[in-house]
């Protein structure tokens, strides 16, 4: 047996570049990397000696590296991802945040840690976290719980199965999400005579599981007999391929479709069968035939409480859900019938079964008064003194982008109304985490989406909150030459928890800095900051300068950042449903005890 004598890190970065997707590309597509102590001799020198082959790219901050890698993957719909390296300690469990958020999202990302010795030689090593009762305990324990797989690399050798294990769980479609190799930094300069053949090239394929014929023939006998289905599109649509499917399989049968968030652009919003977004941040018209609807055939979805408004949206008595997932922890869910395959595939085989059969046409009103509303709240101010809302900006922003435009964004005001308002023409012209809700995504995931997509315009819309939480990436895409443009909507705090807090009858408390306890006034000079890391920025006061900003950004060559003040506290009047956000049962203020009255109401209605 051929052999080739390579320390542990050099070994795993040649085996990460010899693994390839059925694309001919590699799937790893590059290491981002801060280094420190525990992983810069090892892991260091490892990606200096194959950076040719393997691309070494360096942020700013753990964490938005590997919401950056996250992103990347997600707008490639998983065909590709990469990895993410840290030292031992506060590097380390920095990336704990950005696992979580793609473990939620069922999104590949290979994170190597660095780990405290394994001869135990320096004991404790600086940053070691120290559990007085477990000695295999590290701080890279908090990793399990949001990994998929997790393995802790002890010995060279070790890499011979656990490489391929990390592999196998971030190409699977069913078991797709975070990797954590944690890295014992003694271990990383260790030599071992590894296979030649471990390096060779490989190819993973998309598997495309097939149904379970049980299953398919109850899913089929379900369609057959529904008299009002809506199919509810998610993530796996993207994930799979299956936009075009998804299309061919709503004409040919005429079913409605309505999107989640993850779903968001898995069918053109102007297709006659797309009814629009869904549930608490959804369309009126889309949360009508849920709320009709005797089968709700959700396909690649999770079923999240924003998606079915706490499980108050579906009111029809005899309604039965159809959950076609590609894992089966969601196509159980809630006693749904399970139909465990490939979106693609999954639909593909139903329509053949269906055949001819076809459904009543859905009420093509209920979408043109839904837009005619939409287009009232984007609509450019008429009174040039008042704040700009939120939704007047989604509204300058959609005039000012093409089809090939990405928009995207995580946290606070902008998700709920981009869900409902944005007009998605193309797949994956939509980018949005909302399975974390992280604050702080918006950047770096930008980075990513720019990295994936060169070609694409990418937007990324960020409010003044999520912008304070994690902004450093910025100086990376200046850096890197990777052009995005950001919108900063300064509605000077967190603008929708306030909202809510006024909504469940607290006062308004510690959300908009006015309500916050301090001494000073703040007033931050977003522009000003910007600029400092290399972004042309601009302020504007009005939507008109905002669409004028957009249109210069396209054609500039450089990241640009236009920031502008909004007002905190408008929201679209219509739209949007119920979503379960527990209210005090004891109050001293009269509007929680209200809130708390209807709070109960509400429960009652969807008992």
């Amino acid at each position: 047996m051929t052999t080739i004598r390579l320390t542990a890190a050099q070994a795993m970065m040649r085996y990460l570049a010899a693994q390839m997707n059925e694309d001919g590309e590699t799937y790893i597509a590059g290491v981002w990397a801060i280094f420190g102590h525990g992983n810069v001799a090892g892991i260091g020198e490892a990606l200096y000696g194959i950076r040719d082959e393997l691309k070494t790219y360096r942020g700013q901050n753990e964490q938005s590296m590997a919401h950056a890698a996250i992103a990347y993957a997600k707008q490639l719909g998983r065909r590709r991802a990469m990895a993410v390296t840290s030292s031992i300690g506060p590097g380390a469990t920095n990336m704990v945040t950005a696992a979580a958020l793609a473990h939620v999202n069922r999104l590949p990302v290979l994170l190597i840690p660095g780990d405290v010795f394994a001869n135990r030689g320096p004991d404790p090593v600086l940053q070691q976290i120290e559990d007085f009762g477990d000695g295999t305990v590290s701080a890279n324990d908090c990793f399990k719980p949001v990994s998929r797989y997790f393995d802790r690399i002890m010995r060279p050798e070790q890499l011979l199965t656990a490489l391929p294990r990390a592999m196998r769980t971030m190409t699977d479609p069913a078991d797709c999400g975070p990797v954590t190799l944690a890295f014992c930094q003694d271990v990383q300069a260790e030599a071992y005579d590894y296979p030649a053949s471990f390096f060779e090239k490989k190819v993973w394929r998309q598997r495309r599981p097939e149904p379970d014929i049980a299953e398919f023939e109850e899913a089929v006998a379900a369609l057959k007999v529904a008299k009002n289905p809506v199919i509810v599109a998610g993530g796996g649509v993207h994930f799979s391929g299956a936009t075009e499917t998804l299309k061919n399989f709503a004409e040919t049968h005429s079913i409605p479709v309505i999107e989640t968030q993850a779903g968001k652009s898995a069918l053109a919003w102007d297709h006659d069968l797309n009814f629009g977004p869904v549930g608490v941040t959804g369309a009126d018209s889309a949360n009508a035939i849920a709320e009709k609807a005797d089968l709700v055939f959700g396909i690649g979805t999770r079923f999240q409480d924003f998606t079915t408004g706490s499980w108050a949206l579906f009111k029809n008595p005899d309604r039965k859900l159809l959950a076609l997932n590609v894992q089966p922890y969601d196509s159980a869910k809630h006693n749904a019938i399970s139909l465990t395959a490939d979106a693609k595939v999954g639909l593909e085989k139903l329509s053949a079964a269906l055949g001819s059969h076809r459904f009543a046409t859905p009420e093509g009103a209920l979408k043109q008064q839904w837009f005619a509303k939409a287009d009232a709240v984007t609509a450019a101010p008429t009174e040039a003194n008042s704040l700009p809302t939120d939704m007047q900006v989604i509204g300058a922003v959609q005039r000012a982008s093409r089809d090939n435009t990405v928009v995207m964004c995580a946290a606070g005001t902008m998700p709920g109304e981009l869900h409902q308002l944005w007009k998605a023409k193309l797949p994956l012209s939509y980018h949005m985490e909302y399975g974390f809700s992280c604050m702080g995504y918006e950047i770096a995931g930008g980075l990513g989406i720019k990295m994936a997509q060169p070609d694409r315009d990418v937007i990324v819309m960020v409010g003044d909150g999520s912008y304070m939480m994690m902004n450093s990436e910025l100086a990376t895409a200046v850096a890197m030459g990777v052009k995005i443009t950001l919108v900063i909507t300064d509605n000077r705090g967190y603008g929708c928890i306030n909202r809510l807090q006024m909504g469940t009858g607290g006062a308004e408390f510690n959300n908009l800095y006015a309500h916050t306890n301090h001494t000073n006034p703040i007033a931050i000079d977003f522009t000003a900051h910007a600029a400092s890391m290399g972004a042309d920025a601009h302020k504007v006061s009005s939507i008109a300068e905002l669409e004028m900003a957009l249109n210069a950004a396209r054609e500039a060559t450089v990241t640009t950042v236009i920031v502008i003040d909004t007002d905190p506290y408008p929201t679209p009047d219509a739209g949007g449903y119920w979503w379960d956000v527990a209210v005090p049962e004891v109050s001293q203020r009269t509007e929680v005890n209200n809130a708390r009255a209807a709070y109960e109401a509400a429960l009652k209605e969807r008992q």
